[in-house]
């Protein structure tokens, strides 16, 4: 005797997203059994920014959340130094970034900013009337991922 075996709602959930996109060249969908996460890997940024407007971060079923994630392919294997221009494209505070390999330093990115002070509100004990004067450089190591491999440095 054949026993049945019934999936739960969020098994279902991602085999309807993969049914919806199983045709097309671009999608791939992916189910994580473990922490319940459905990945759509799209190779195409536009596709990939309309799909993650269009579908829910998670949708719940009673005591179980699934998350539901887009991953935008990098297309064309951006370096770090490639993404770094692309993202400060026409931006003044910028110079240029530039990946270093050697036997001393393999794989580094050097992100370099304008040479200028810049000034801005600060919130803080620091200065009587409010403000921050730093460099860029400064600014960018506060704001971009923690990574060892990315130099932040100044224009001379």
């Amino acid at each position: 005797m054949e026993k049945i075996k019934l999936s739960p709602p969020w098994l279902t959930l991602y085999h309807e997203i993969d049914c919806l996109f199983r045709d097309d060249s671009e999608v791939n969908v992916s189910y994580d059994e473990e922490t319940y996460e459905i990945k759509l890997y799209v190779d195409n940024n536009a596709k990939a920014q309309a799909l993650t407007a269009l579908l829910p971060n998670e949708k719940v079923f009673g005591n179980i959340s699934v998350k539901i994630t887009v991953v935008p392919a990098n297309q064309n294997n951006l370096t770090k130094a490639d993404l770094f221009q692309e993202a400060f494209s026409g931006n003044p505070a910028f110079s240029y970034a530039k990946a270093v390999d050697s036997i001393m330093a393999p794989n580094f990115t050097y992100v370099v900013f304008a040479k200028k002070v810049v000034q801005f509100y600060n919130d803080n004990i620091g200065d009587i009337h409010g403000l921050e004067s730093t460099l860029f450089q400064t600014i960018a190591k506060d704001v971009f991922k923690d990574d060892a491999q990315i130099k932040f440095c100044t224009d001379i």
